[in-house]
C-alpha cells in the first residue's frame, strides 16, 4: 500500500498543479486587463473549493454504505471530513485518496470559468463555487465512480470525460447563455468578431503543463503501480493527446488555408479529453482514433458555437464537452473484454464484439449527468443574476475585471500604455 499511497499522491499533485495550466490558458486566451482577475479568482475558488469539499462535497460523492438503497443516488457520511490513519479507500489511506478526489474536482470547476470568462462579477464565482463543489458535481462523481447507479449499469468512465469535464464544460454553457455574449464578441446583423487574446505563447505554455499534469489524471487514477498498468494508460493518454494535436493542426490547414495554432492547442487537449474515459479500457490504434477524431471535432464544434452566437470565449464547450461526450461515448465503441475484465467495469464495444449493450450505457451516462449539470447549474446562475446579478456592468466590462473586480491590473506598465481595451 505504500508505493500505491506514494505514487497516487504525486498524482494529486500533479493534477493540482493543473491549476497553473488554468490560469496561463484562461489569461493567455483574453485580453491583459483581465490577466489579474483570472489568476487572482483561480486561487481563490480553489482555496474555497477546498474547504467546501471537506465540508460536503466528498461525503455526498463517497460517503454512506453499499448496501443503502439511497447510495444509488447519493452518498451520506464522511462530512467534515476527518482522515484515519487506520482507515483504507480504495486500497489507499483515505486522507491520500480525498486529496486526489479534490484536485479533479478543482478541475471542473476550472473547466466551468471558461463560460464566465471577462463579464462574471467575482460574488458569483463565489456562489457558484459553493453549490457546484458541495453538490453538482459530488452528485456525478457518486453516480459513476462512488458506487452508484450508472456504476451498477457499467459506465465506463475511467479518470472522468463525463465526470470532470462533462459536468464542467456543462456548467460553463450554463453561465455563457445567461452572461451573453462580451462585448463587441457579435455585431447586429449577427457576424462575429474575433475578439484576440493577449498571449498565445502562455495558452502554449498552458496546453503543455495540462498535457503533462494529465499523466497524474488518468495514470494516477490506476491506484496502483504494481503490474505496471499505469504505464499502458499512460501510453494510451499521450497517444490520444498528439493525435488530437495533429489532426487538429491539419484539419484547420486544410479549411482556413493557415495552420491555425489555437485550433492545434484545442486539438491537443480535445484529445486528452477523450482519451480520458477510455484510456484503460482501449487498445492503443482506438486511442489514436479516438484523438484524431476530437481533433477534428473540436475544429468543427468551436465553429459551430460561434454560428449559433455562443461566446465561448476559452473553448470550454467544445474541447471538455464536445471531445467528453465523444470520448465517453467510444468506450462503447472500442473498449476490449480483456481491459474492461482487467478495470472490472462494464464490457466490450461495438466494434469489439461486446454488442449495443455498452454503447447504450456510455450513451446514458451522457445524457443523464449532462441534463443534471445543465439544470441544476442553471437555476443557480438565473437565481444568482435575478438576486444579485451575473454580470459586471458595461463599464466595468470594458475598464476590465483586474480594475473593476480586484483595483489593480495584473499588468500595470502594460496597461497604463494600451489602453483599458487591450
Amino acid at each position: 500500500m505504500g508505493l500505491n499511497a506514494l505514487w497516487v499522491m504525486l498524482a494529486a499533485i500533479l493534477v493540482l498543479l493543473m491549476q497553473g495550466g488554468f490560469i496561463l490558458l484562461e489569461s493567455g486566451s483574453t485580453r491583459m486587463k483581465n490577466a489579474g482577475h483570472v489568476a487572482g479568482k483561480t486561487i481563490f475558488t480553489l482555496g474555497l473549493a477546498s474547504l467546501v469539499y471537506w465540508a460536503v462535497g466528498y461525503g455526498l460523492a463517497f460517503g454512506g454504505e453499499a448496501s443503502d438503497a439511497l447510495n444509488k443516488f447519493i452518498g451520506l457520511g464522511n462530512f467534515f471530513f476527518t482522515p484515519d490513519i487506520a482507515s483504507v479507500d480504495n486500497g489507499l489511506p483515505n486522507s491520500v485518496f480525498f486529496v486526489f478526489q479534490l484536485a479533479f474536482a478543482a478541475v471542473s470547476l476550472s473547466i466551468a470559468w471558461g463560460g464566465f470568462a471577462e463579464r462574471a462579477k467575482l460574488s458569483s464565482y463565489l456562489i457558484f463555487t459553493l453549490i457546484f463543489v458541495s453538490v453538482i458535481y459530488p452528485v456525478v462523481a457518486h453516480w459513476i465512480w462512488g458506487g452508484g447507479w450508472l456504476a451498477a449499469d457499467g459506465a465506463q468512465d475511467f479518470a472522468g470525460s463525463t465526470v470532470v469535464h462533462l459536468t464542467g464544460a456543462i456548467g460553463a454553457l450554463a453561465a455563457t447563455i445567461l452572461l451573453k455574449p462580451r462585448i463587441g464578441r457579435f455585431n447586429k446583423d449577427g457576424s462575429a468578431n474575433v475578439i484576440l487574446g493577449h498571449n498565445q505563447v502562455y495558452t502554449a505554455l498552458s496546453v503543455l503543463l495540462l498535457w503533462v499534469g494529465w499523466f497524474g489524471f488518468n495514470a494516477g487514477s490506476t491506484i496502483a503501480i504494481g503490474d505496471g498498468f499505469f504505464g499502458f494508460v499512460a501510453f494510451n493518454t499521450q497517444l490520444g493527446a498528439a493525435a488530437g494535436a495533429v489532426a487538429a493542426m491539419l484539419i484547420s490547414w486544410l479549411v482556413n488555408g493557415k495552420a491555425d495554432i489555437t485550433a492545434m492547442l484545442n486539438g491537443a487537449l480535445a484529445g486528452l479529453v477523450a482519451i480520458t474515459a477510455s484510456c484503460a479500457f482501449v487498445d492503443p490504434w482506438a486511442a489514436v482514433v479516438i484523438g484524431l477524431v476530437a481533433g477534428v471535432l473540436v475544429f468543427f464544434s468551436a465553429k459551430f458555437f460561434e454560428k449559433i452566437k455562443v461566446d465561448d470565449p476559452i473553448f470550454a464547450l467544445s474541447v471538455h464537452g464536445a471531445a467528453g461526450i465523444w470520448g465517453t461515448l467510444a468506450n462503447g465503441l472500442f473498449a476490449t473484454e480483456e481491459l474492461s475484465a482487467k478495470v472490472g467495469v462494464g464490457q466490450a464495444g461495438l466494434f469489439q464484439g461486446g454488442g449495443w449493450g455498452q454503447l447504450w450505457v456510455q450513451f446514458e451516462s451522457v445524457a443523464v449527468c449532462g441534463a443534471f449539470a445543465f439544470a441544476a447549474s442553471f437555476i443557480v446562475l438565473w437565481v444568482v443574476k435575478k438576486a444579485i446579478g451575473f454580470r459586471v456592468t458595461e463599464e466595468q466590462e470594458i475598464i476590465g475585471l483586474d480594475l473593476s473586480e480586484h483595483g489593480s491590473y495584473g499588468y500595470p506598465e502594460q496597461m497604463k500604455k494600451a489602453g483599458t481595451n487591450a
